[in-house]
């Protein structure tokens, strides 16, 4: 082994010891004044360089101070409190409790602990007072020799000691013992006032390569005192001066930087949402928790759908439901649906169930959106919304059970099926990267004509991007739109598969945070 590969600490250590030393994290701190964490570390460097060796490990149970116990610290333990109130005063438990800002739980508990001792009782009015007689007393508390006195010097000596950081169990009295034992939890629940743990201290030995790689050190004039790098600030006061320097490793490979970056897949949402703004879009956003008004009866989804079964979507425990929907949307809906209302349509003829559209689920589709933002949406107008959506449904590499939709309407009298045609080739070519893509007749029962776009992916073949069509009067003139709009919601989770050279929806969300920092580069 070179000594030139010894760190400073553990060369001081290797100096300071002799060969039959008994060496511990915490002792090596204590003796060479090593910083917090110093100790560990370099006996860790020692064992691994084979000059150390485990000797033991000895266990040992300590206490300290939970959040509840520096409140005794500060204030007093509830016991102490407790005494210095109805010692002046009798009073109920709940006007004591109320007085000294402490749970009825915590006062009922030292009044019982109290009452053992013989200190406190209540009396025909369930009012608390002292019980001791004036022998007991000093000041009108229990004097130092009671059971009760002691008691509270025990609480009172077990704060001070726990009050610097964790103390020793071998360090406190018998009586001690006993006493944070019923006052403490080992993992230290709120409601107590110390936390007990078990600590293990590992002890080390030197092993027969010390003796050598002393006499080494010590040929070589290597002291530990060693100067680690040189700074600028040495170089600007002139106290690098008669420093002995450590010898650099050029064979030590550098530090590592990884510089932050964005993830990939939200930049690629951020690129997605640039070009969708430069070509006049305006964003819209909103709750992921919706009613079932707006996810899907406002699109003209009949309410016995059967993507209305729990099994597709989401529905919220607490509350249920909200108490109105908007007027009159709620009543030019409920028309549509029960005749037609107004849209020339003859609906899909049955009762609009009025309480089950205010019921609360988590938005199953992004055009949700498209229909609240219709009743306030300018003509001619173009919108769009990147959204995240819930639906039960089996992971795999092309499904989520929660995804992100970009959604859009274009509104104008001018607005036809070309137009949509135009905008879906944009997603598939230019923002997924694609290069075969075909459009397929599909059915939503809120868009007709409606069409649904493939694209096929190297390695997964061909699936369908997204769906989109030309919105129906039924949703249109129900929320006070007379003009065209042509509408789509496009999983862009997918678009990123072809975009990113991904092939599995699952690894946009990956944990291993190497795979994203590669996919980044690549």
């Amino acid at each position: 082994m070179k000594i030139t590969n010894l760190h400073p600490l553990e060369v001081k250590i290797l100096l300071s010891y002799p060969k039959d030393a008994e060496l511990s994290a915490e002792n090596v701190e204590k003796d060479l004044n090593f910083k917090t964490g110093n100790g560990n570390q370099a006996l860790s460097w020692l064992l691994g360089k084979g000059l150390i060796k485990e000797r033991r490990r000895e266990k040992e149970t300590f206490f300290e101070l939970t959040e509840l116990g520096r409140q005794w610290k500060e204030k007093g333990a509830p016991e102490e409190r407790l005494i210095e109130l109805v010692r002046i005063k009798p009073m109920k438990l709940t006007e004591a409790a109320r007085i000294l800002k402490i749970s009825d739980k915590e006062t009922g508990s030292a009044f019982g602990s109290l009452a053992k001792l013989g200190v406190l009782t209540m009396n025909a009015e369930k009012r608390i007072t002292l019980a001791l007689g004036p022998e007991q007393t000093v000041n009108g508390r229990p004097g130092p020799n009671t059971p009760a006195g002691l008691h509270l010097m025990l609480i009172r000596s077990l704060l001070d000691k726990g009050a610097d950081g964790p103390a020793a169990w071998s360090e406190l009295s018998d009586a001690e013992r006993t006493t944070v034992a019923g006052l403490s939890k080992k993992r230290g629940a709120t409601d107590s006032a110390f936390r007990e743990f078990d600590r293990e201290t590992v002890f080390f030995a030197f092993t027969d390569e010390r003796d050598a790689t002393v006499d080494m050190l010590r040929k070589t004039g290597l002291t530990g005192e060693e100067t680690n790098a040189l700074t600028p600030e040495m170089l600007a006061t002139g106290s690098w001066k008669g420093k002995t320097f450590r010898a650099y490793n050029v064979n030590v490979p550098p530090t590592r930087l990884v510089p932050g970056r964005t993830n990939p897949y939200a930049t690629f949402l951020e690129d997605v949402k640039d070009k969708l703004a430069s070509l006049g879009f305006e964003e819209f956003d909103g709750p992921l928790v919706e009613t079932e008004f707006w996810n899907s009866d406002a699109l003209f989804m009949p309410q016995f759908h059967a993507a209305r079964d729990i099994h597709d979507v989401y529905r919220i425990c607490e509350p249920q439901s909200v108490q109105d929907i908007e007027e009159p949307w709620l009543t030019n809906v409920a028309a549509a649906h029960e005749n037609g209302g107004g849209t020339g349509s003859r609906g899909w003829k049955y009762h609009f169930d009025r309480d089950f559209t205010k019921r609360l689920i988590l938005r199953s589709q992004g055009t949700v959106m498209s229909a609240k933002t219709l009743p306030r949406a300018k003509v001619p107008g173009k919108y769009f919304g990147i959204l995240r959506c819930f639906r039960y449904d089996r992971v795999d590499a092309t499904h989520l059970s929660d995804f992100y939709q970009t959604e859009g309407i274009v509104l104008g009298q001018d607005v036809n099926l070309r137009t949509l045609l135009g905008f879906l080739e944009m997603f598939a070519v230019e923002v997924a990267g694609a290069k075969e893509v075909k459009y397929v007749p599909g059915y939503f029962p809120f868009t007709e004509p409606s069409v649904e776009v493939h694209i096929k992916h190297p390695v997964l073949g061909w699936f369908e991007l997204g769906g989109s069509g030309i919105f129906r009067p039924e949703v249109t003139t129900s929320l006070g739109v007379n003009v065209p709009v042509a509408a789509w919601g496009i999983g862009i989770d997918r678009m990123a598969l072809m975009a990113l050279g991904l092939n599995d929806l699952r690894e946009l969300f990956s944990y291993d945070i190497e795979a994203v920092r590669l996919r980044r580069t690549a």
